[in-house]
Formats: C-alpha cells, sequence, structure tokens
C-alpha cells in the first residue's frame, strides 16, 4: 500500500509515540532523576548522531546533516527507545574549508573529542553507543574510530549505523523522484529538509549556482584529497530544484523504520560485550604466557 502520510503526520505520531512512553528520548530534555529510568528502558543503548557544519548549495542551512541525522534518531527511538545525544557536529569536514560558515577541528583534537564523549556516554550507564552519521564525508573515519576502540578495553561497545533497505519504501521514493544523481544538498537531502524544517529551505536559491560534476581529475589512477573539490568546487552536488516535502517525509520514514531496526538489533547483541571481553584478555597476554609473580 502506497506511503500516504505528510510531515505533518510524521511529526504528530513522534509526539504521540513519546507521550505515551512518558520519558523523552532526547538526552537534556530529561531530567537527572529521571536519567537512570531512561538508561535503563534504553537497555543500555545511546544514539550519537553525527554530523558536520558545511554549506549546503545556496539554500540549505550549514547544519542539514544533524538536523537530519537528529530527526531520524529521535524518530527511531521513540519507536524503539532509546536514548538520543545532544547535537553533535564536530565531524571530517576539510574539504569544504573554502566554503563560508565551514567549521573544521584538527585532526586528532577531531578523534581525541569523540572518543571523551563516547567514555562520558558510558559513564553515564550506557553500554551500547549507535552513531548515526548523517555526512558522508565522516564514513571512512568513523569506520577507523571504530577500529581504534580495539587499542584498549572499555565497558561499552561502539556500533556505526547502517540503515537495512525497505524494497518497497525505496520503489516508492524512487517513483517520487525527478533525478537520480547528485549526493550533496541534491533532490534528496533537500526534500528530507522540506520534511523537517521547511522554514530553513530557501528553495527559490537552488538554481543560483551548479551542482553538475566538472571531472577535473578524470583518469588519474590514484587517491587524493582533492577528488570533491576536484568534481564539485561550489560544495554542491545534485539539481535540488524539484524537491518536495512529501519526497523528503518518504526519505525520513525510511530512516526512521531502518534506525529502529538497527537499535532493536543492537539492543539484542550479546555477542559483541562478549568478544571484546575475550579479545582484551587474549590481547594482554597474546602468546598465552602469564608474567611470573616475583618472590617477596
Amino acid at each position: 500500500m502506497p506511503y500516504q502520510r505528510g510531515p505533518k503526520e510524521v511529526e504528530r505520531e513522534m509526539a504521540r509515540a513519546q507521550q505515551k512512553g512518558g520519558l523523552s528520548v532526547q538526552w537534556e530534555e530529561l531530567t537527572a532523576s529521571d536519567f537512570p529510568s531512561a538508561v535503563k528502558r534504553a537497555e543500555g543503548v545511546c544514539l550519537l548522531p553525527i554530523g558536520v557544519i558545511e554549506k549546503h548549495g545556496p539554500h540549505l542551512p550549514l547544519g542539514t546533516d544533524v538536523i537530519a541525522a537528529r530527526a531520524a534518531a529521535v524518530g527511531a527511538a521513540q519507536r524503539e527507545y532509546a536514548v538520543v545525544f545532544p547535537h553533535y557536529y564536530f565531524g571530517q569536514i576539510y574539504e569544504a574549508r573554502h566554503q563560508p560558515g565551514c567549521l573544521t577541528i584538527p585532526p586528532e583534537l577531531l578523534t581525541s573529542l569523540l572518543q571523551a564523549v563516547c567514555d562520558d556516554i558510558g559513564r553515564n550507564g550506557f553500554n551500547k553507543v549507535l552513531i548515526v552519521n548523517g555526512h558522508g564525508g565522516n564514513t571512512h573515519w568513523l569506520n577507523y574510530f571504530c577500529q581504534t576502540q580495539l587499542t584498549g578495553p572499555r565497558p561499552y561497545a561502539v556500533y556505526v549505523a547502517r540503515r537495512p533497505k525497505d524494497p518497497e519504501m525505496e520503489k516508492q521514493i524512487t517513483a517520487l523522484r525527478k533525478t537520480d544523481w547528485g549526493g550533496h544538498a541534491c533532490e534528496i537531502e533537500t526534500s528530507r529538509m522540506l520534511a523537517i524544517r521547511p522554514e530553513l529551505v530557501q528553495l527559490e536559491r537552488a538554481g543560483r549556482e551548479s551542482g553538475q560534476r566538472q571531472n577535473r581529475l578524470r583518469g588519474l589512477a590514484a587517491y587524493t584529497a582533492m577528488f570533491w573539490y576536484a568534481d564539485f568546487p561550489n560544495h554542491f552536488a545534485g539539481d535540488p530544484t524539484a524537491s518536495t516535502a512529501e519526497l523528503g517525509a518518504l526519505e525520513l520514514e525510511a530512516d526512521v523504520r531502518g534506525l529502529a531496526k538497527v537499535i532493536e538489533a543492537v539492543k539484542q547483541d550479546r555477542m559483541t560485550g562478549k568478544l571484546q571481553h575475550e579479545f582484551f584478555a587474549r590481547s594482554a597476554a597474546p602468546l598465552g604466557v602469564q608474567p611470573r609473580k616475583r618472590r617477596a
């Protein structure tokens, strides 16, 4: 059956879900006295939506990635209860430093800051941190960050969400799309923001710059940090002029449904924690030889 609900219906459903549960899913809205109950009800799962501050064409707000990631996280957590960390804007976005408003953090601090935040989430009783990434430029960095968790034992596990695809919803999304290319401030991203925060979208500006790929490094058989700038010097990839709130509401619903399934799977996961314990025990003595005790 085709999806019929618009953004207002989705918003009302989210509000009803929150009222029914009695506890907000948003960390900053909880009281200190309610926080232990929220951790227990979440079964130790905290969602950390992450994006960056960067240009999104001439028509979308700088914080688009976090706004969208957090909307999906809050919606999913209201269906499969979890606590959602406050807005987190600090990601990898060095390729947009030539654009106004871009916020970048030195690489070492970027990773140290995320680790410190995860550590403090763990200190507050969560044993599973589920990162919800809203920015493509974070992908490889976050995978690397996940691998760095193996440098020493921690009382929590870090996951990076991968949204499962719903074939029926994907079919409906494809049917509504007017374009089949893009990737940044494009039809999909603009439509999503029209559904989430329409007052922040200035669609009349969408055609002022080109989002066409320029292929200035075509044929280079090597990776370079200039790959994105070479293709999209305007930091804009796509044609958002035909964007609609209807398409955005469908995209948001797909994000919420998929992420709710990921939360459920992470809650049910008992193996990762067990494997971490085993791994760190073996890492302490990789040769299987315990150090001798010194005689008094």
